[in-house]
């Protein structure tokens, strides 16, 4: 599961402020938070633009994934 929000929230980043650092669109931002997965594409601008890395957006789930 990723933990997008809760990274952007910690940063204090609106949806639209991330959707300017990262090019991604806002529907697209705001169906990752909803579900929790997205293409790497996508992932890696939002990593980039937030600062993180890959890594830093992944929780792995209770099955240890």
């Amino acid at each position: 599961m990723l933990k997008l929000k809760q990274i952007r929230l910690e940063k204090n980043l609106s949806v639209p402020q991330l959707v300017d650092l990262s090019g991604v669109p806002r529907r697209t931002i705001q169906d990752i938070e909803k579900r929790g997965d997205c293409m790497v594409s996508n992932l890696s601008k939002i990593a980039k633009a937030l600062n993180v890395s890959l890594d830093d957006l992944w929780e792995p789930d209770e099955a240890g994934d």
